[in-house]
């Protein structure tokens, strides 16, 4: 391949200092999350007695600033991270229009496939980081959203439905992510395996109780397949969680049932 003009040159290394802020950013985000979850246990025990409940009082202001911090991070990252990786974007497109070496627009073309996998990987973030969205209905939303953008250029149409669910229903931070991720893998096991041209959400909840169905009318799981590791995540996923995982053969296809108590 011809050697690369000094403008293409300088778009990878903006985009390779980008994804290595977004990896320092995900670190930095995790330890926070850890600390929250420390926090979070400490206010379980805090509320066994009325002395415990006063020095709950001051945890909770803690959490409170840490989820200021949190909610400035997100906006820091959306506004700053963000507008780089649209800027990256829009001078790769520009630069693609100018090139004419077969070669070169190759390369460019997957310049632009790696910002738009940033961007979306920098939106699903800052959609973790907000604790506004720490409820059921909030986490449903964004479930459908998702599946829905994810399978939009493909043939499988997009069904979804709710039972019962109390959308204001608080849910944790973790619950919600580690459903999300169950979600997000079963829903690329549909588009990579299944030969599927449906897949319906299903949504319920009694009482304390939510159940999420994936399901599609694909060609199934074979007869004597070994467990793949996106299986195994989300099996370890939902035993974090205390939660039921379940596998149920249909015919056609394969339902995907994941239940918790929120």
């Amino acid at each position: 391949m011809k050697s690369l003009p000094s403008e293409i040159k300088l778009i990878f290394l903006i985009a390779l200092l980008l994804v290595v802020l977004l990896v320092a950013f995900t670190i930095f985000i995790v330890l926070m999350y850890n600390r929250k979850q420390l926090l979070y246990l400490k206010e379980q025990q805090l509320k066994e007695s009325e002395h415990q409940n006063q020095l709950l009082q001051k945890e909770l202001e803690k959490q409170k600033v840490l989820e200021q911090e949190r909610e400035r991070i997100s906006h820091d990252m959306h506004d700053d991270l963000g507008a780089g990786i649209s800027a990256l974007k829009l001078q790769a497109e520009f630069l693609k229009q100018k090139a004419g070496d077969d070669d070169l627009q190759s390369d460019i073309d997957e310049l632009l496939k790696t910002s738009e996998e940033m961007n979306i990987s920098m939106r699903e973030m800052l959609w973790s980081l907000n604790s506004g969205n720490d409820t059921l209905g909030s986490f449903i939303e964004y479930a459908i959203l998702y599946t829905g953008n994810f399978l939009k250029k493909t043939r499988i149409m997009v069904y979804s439905e709710c039972e019962d669910i109390i959308v204001e229903t608080p849910i944790s931070t973790e619950m919600r992510r580690n459903l999300f991720l169950c979600l997000k893998e079963a829903v690329n096991n549909v588009y990579k395996h299944s030969q599927a041209n449906t897949v319906k959400l299903s949504f319920s909840q009694e009482d304390n109780n939510f159940s999420m169905k994936i399901s599609d009318n694909g060609n199934g799981i074979p007869d004597g397949q070994k467990e793949g590791n996106g299986l195994r995540n989300m099996k370890r996923r939902m035993n974090e969680l205390s939660g039921e995982y379940t596998i149920i053969p249909e015919t056609p296809g394969t339902c995907l049932v994941f239940k918790i108590a929120l």
